[in-house]
């Protein structure tokens, strides 16, 4: 029988997780549920299932596992909910904004033993996922930098970002991740350096729009963000990893993987444009892994723990920026 999937909110990134579970072998898409009905039933409609409530879902034994894809603020709720419900969770990052609702939240998946799994979806790309084979492989030697450039075509909408939790927790947080994925080893310093060069009305609401983040682990090694809220050229997400014996490289993604070459000299197509087509395949891949990893019993990977780490540099980057200095995660609070 396969493993049947309800889906808690109907936004986008809810539709791109229902477009990954229906396309997913060994999974099916059970239920939908969302506080505007109407999305709830659009989304219902187009993959052929129910749609339902949260208390219904919690409640059903047909449906086997949930992926909360509901606004960060219900988070923290919902995987208690259904942590006692004994179903397991696949949830969007962050689990909250809050560091101590996060670890209130992760004693009680802890307490009845659910499975969670965090969605951080860089990791299962599959470029990202070969450089990563690549370190492991031993064919760079031993890390010594790590730089991630993530920059996105344009800011979302102004009414979000009050609620996104600033910068880093919204966006920085997928690259705090790929950090720790990568080094193989915890950061104890955070320096970060922040501006508003898109649209002055982003500092309006207290937000930031371009960013500069600096990592070291104990042993020395570095590795720096470069995050803007701007890329006229499209959706800019590159990886390289330098170790003792030579670097690897993950570059942009384009809508086709060809190259014009005339007299007026050498073109490639766009960008692809946007999370939902550049990570299709990561969001595909991440179901498969927490499909896998309950049928096995293997851990679930990226875990809460994951999820408290990435916003616990999330933090430490935004303590840095606002008082101009180096923050320690193993001294100063965080």
């Amino acid at each position: 029988m396969p493993l049947s999937i309800a889906v808690l909110g109907a936004g986008r990134i809810g539709k791109v997780h229902a477009v990954a579970i229906t396309a997913t072998p060994g999974v099916q898409l059970a239920a939908v549920a969302d506080a505007h009905a109407p999305s709830a039933q659009e989304l219902a409609d187009t993959h052929g299932c129910r749609v339902a409530t949260i208390e219904d879902i919690a409640a059903s034994s047909d449906v086997d596992a949930v992926a909360i894809c509901t606004p960060t603020d219900t988070h923290a709720d919902l995987i208690e909910l259904f942590a006692k419900a004994g179903k397991p969770i696949f949830c969007e990052k962050p689990i909250d904004l809050s560091l101590d609702r996060v670890k209130r939240c992760l004693a009680v998946v802890e307490e009845t033993g659910t499975p969670l799994m965090i969605g951080f979806n860089r990791r299962f790309d599959p470029h990202f996922a070969a450089l990563k084979r690549t370190i492991e492989e031993g064919r760079i030697g031993d890390i010594e930098q790590v730089i991630v450039t993530s920059r996105d075509p344009g800011l979302p909408h102004l009414d979000y970002l009050p609620r996104s939790g600033g910068l880093f927790r919204d966006m920085t947080i997928h690259d705090f991740d790929m950090v720790r994925f990568l080094l193989g080893e915890e950061i104890d310093r955070v320096f970060a350096t922040t501006s508003v060069l898109v649209d002055p009305k982003v500092g309006e609401l207290g937000d930031v729009d371009t960013a500069s983040v600096m990592l070291r682990t104990p042993s020395g090694r570095q590795a720096v963000i470069v995050n803007s809220r701007r890329a006229t050229y499209g959706y800019d997400q590159r990886i390289e990893v330098h170790g003792s014996d030579g670097m690897v490289t993950a570059e942009n993604q384009h809508e086709a993987a060809v190259t014009l070459a005339t007299s007026s000299g050498y073109t490639r197509p766009p960008l692809q444009n946007f999370f939902m087509t550049r990570y299709a395949a990561a969001y595909r891949a991440e179901i498969a892994a927490f499909l896998k990893a309950l049928e096995t019993g293997g851990a679930m990977t990226p875990s809460g723990a994951d999820g408290l780490m990435a916003l616990t540099l999330a933090n430490a980057a935004d303590v840095s920026a606002r008082e101009a200095r180096v923050v320690r995660l193993t001294n100063d609070l965080t």
